[in-house]
């Protein structure tokens, strides 16, 4: 059976069907699926039963898995995956929900907000494929929003003046909108700010995108109050429902998406209940800036 995509959303997404990623991608279909990424921005599959080994396989088709490490308070003595993939349930190692007023738990709220994964990082995440293990009851839909549609809505007057912008992301920006501001001095140097370009231009068919994060709490060159005020309405923008996928979850579902195309959150959901997501993300290969300034 051959691979064939629908188009889910009036701009992106599709929904991919004829393959089974407990089998080995050929060439030709690592390619053909990679050219969807550039086109569609997301891809959906639904029906994929993998373990945690598929499921990385499938992602090293498109590059190299990104290092995990500075990502989270968890501490590794208490990460409940080993397999290389993120754990981003509401689960502990014992596979409860976690406490709600664990560390943990309030962190990982975060993931609420809209943002990119990894715009934390220096060399921020190419690709992100999540895979529904467990589906929570209530809540839990991951919306998508289109940067690049986003971005050609703007008029040329705010085009012009965001072009060479560059803000300071970092994950203490966005748990700090949530309250969340207590940190270890390791952690205070592993969440060092970094920068980020405010608009990227994609490697393969060059359309520009607003780079936009919950991460981002900082525009170089403007006052905070300023910068954040000039974030906020572009995110108001970027997020209006004429650039949004809403995607609810089914069990084996996985969503695979561009992060440098790509904004997403999950919606709130029942804490008390069991969620089981765990995704592989696929490293950047190179900054959006350079870095020494941050420093």
């Amino acid at each position: 059976m051959s691979i064939a995509i629908r188009q889910l959303q009036k701009h992106f997404v599709g929904e991919v069907s004829g393959l089974d990623l407990r089998k080995p991608l050929t060439p030709d279909e690592a390619r053909e699926i990679e050219s969807a990424m550039d086109k569609y921005a997301v891809l959906v599959f639904h029906d994929q039963d993998i373990s945690d080994e598929q499921q990385m396989a499938f992602a090293l088709n498109f590059g190299q898995r990104e290092d995990a490490r500075g990502g989270t308070v968890t501490k590794e003595k208490d990460y409940r995956l080993q397999s290389g993939l993120n754990d981003v349930s509401n689960l502990g190692k014992d596979g409860k929900p976690l406490a709600k007023d664990s560390r943990s738990h309030l962190f990982n709220l975060g993931n609420c907000l809209w943002h990119s994964d990894s715009s934390f990082r220096p060399i921020p995440a190419k690709f992100s494929l999540l895979s529904a293990r467990v589906v929570n009851p209530k809540g839990g839909n991951t919306e998508f929003a289109d940067m690049r549609a986003a971005y050609d809505a703007l008029d040329d007057e705010t085009k012009a003046e965001i072009e060479d912008l560059v803000c300071e992301h970092s994950l203490m920006y966005s748990r700090g909108s949530l309250g969340f501001t207590e940190y270890t001095d390791e952690e205070k140097a592993m969440f060092k700010p970094v920068l980020q370009r405010l608009v990227r231009t994609h490697p393969v068919h060059r359309r520009k995108s607003l780079y936009l994060s919950s991460h981002a709490g900082k525009v170089v060159g403007m006052s905070v109050p300023e910068g954040r005020l000039l974030l906020r309405d572009l995110n108001e923008h970027a997020t209006q429902a004429e650039f949004v996928y809403v995607h609810k979850w089914k069990l084996h579902d996985l969503v695979m998406w561009d992060n440098r195309q790509t904004m997403h959150r999950v919606r709130r959901y029942d804490q008390s209940q069991p969620r089981d997501m765990r995704r592989a993300t696929v490293a950047g290969t190179e900054p959006t800036v350079q870095q020494q300034a941050a420093e």
